[in-house]
């Protein structure tokens, strides 16, 4: 799928089969949760951090974080940005997460020391979850965002793209100035398009296609 096709069935779930947005981002996050619970099983460490973005793709994390939590994994989850911009189904999970009385990290940008932030952060994780950016990405990354993006790449844990690796365009498979760098993108409802480019296997890694509870016709 297309970016705008990904768009029409959202909003066809949403509007014409009455599926909520916020059961949509409930059942993608417990899918990705589910996935990296399977990866982690045998790991002496059972640690993830979840970098968030301020859109709907931070919302999966939010879901994803909640029932890694639940199951009795170790979770931090870093809120990137302007937490004033995060709205509707997002922030609903957001409010979930910190009514269980978890702490969520804020991470700005823009500060000097981004690269010793994230490693902090992914010390000892055996999953480092990219819930930056979704397909609605468009144009450039600005410095700040290319430099949280190396600085997550660089981190030696493994890391998970939801939905789409961030800095990735979901139509054409380019990066967009920098891109993370995953072992593995699970994706929901189907492939998107530039995930089949010739060099977008660097930035995606595996792919696996996830339920959000309705599939495409």
């Amino acid at each position: 799928m297309s970016r705008d096709e990904v768009r029409a069935f959202d909003a066809w779930a949403i509007n014409t089969i009455g599926i909520p947005g916020v059961v949509l981002m409930e059942n993608a996050g417990r899918s990705c949760a589910e996935f990296i619970e399977d990866k982690l099983k045998g790991a002496a460490e059972q640690k993830v951090c979840i970098f968030c973005g301020t859109g709907n793709n931070g919302g999966d994390g939010y879901v994803i974080a909640r029932h890694l939590i639940n199951h009795g994994i170790k979770v931090t989850v870093v809120v990137c940005g302007d937490r004033s911009k995060i709205k509707g189904e997002a922030k609903t999970n957001l409010n979930i997460l910190e009514q269980m009385g978890e702490f969520v990290e804020p991470l700005n940008p823009s500060d000097r020391d981004i690269a010793g932030q994230v490693g902090h952060f992914c010390a000892g994780a055996g999953i480092v979850v990219d819930n930056l950016f979704g397909t609605g990405l468009r144009g450039q990354l600005s410095d700040e965002y290319k430099h949280l993006i190396k600085s997550i790449n660089a981190c030696e844990s493994p890391v998970l793209a939801v939905d789409v690796p961030s800095g990735l365009d979901c139509d054409t498979g380019e990066p967009l100035g920098e891109a993370i760098k995953a072992a593995w993108t699970v994706t929901f409802v189907a492939v998107k398009k530039g995930f089949l480019a010739a060099n977008a296997v660097q930035y995606t890694g595996e792919i696996f296609v996830a339920s959000i509870g309705i599939t495409a016709r």
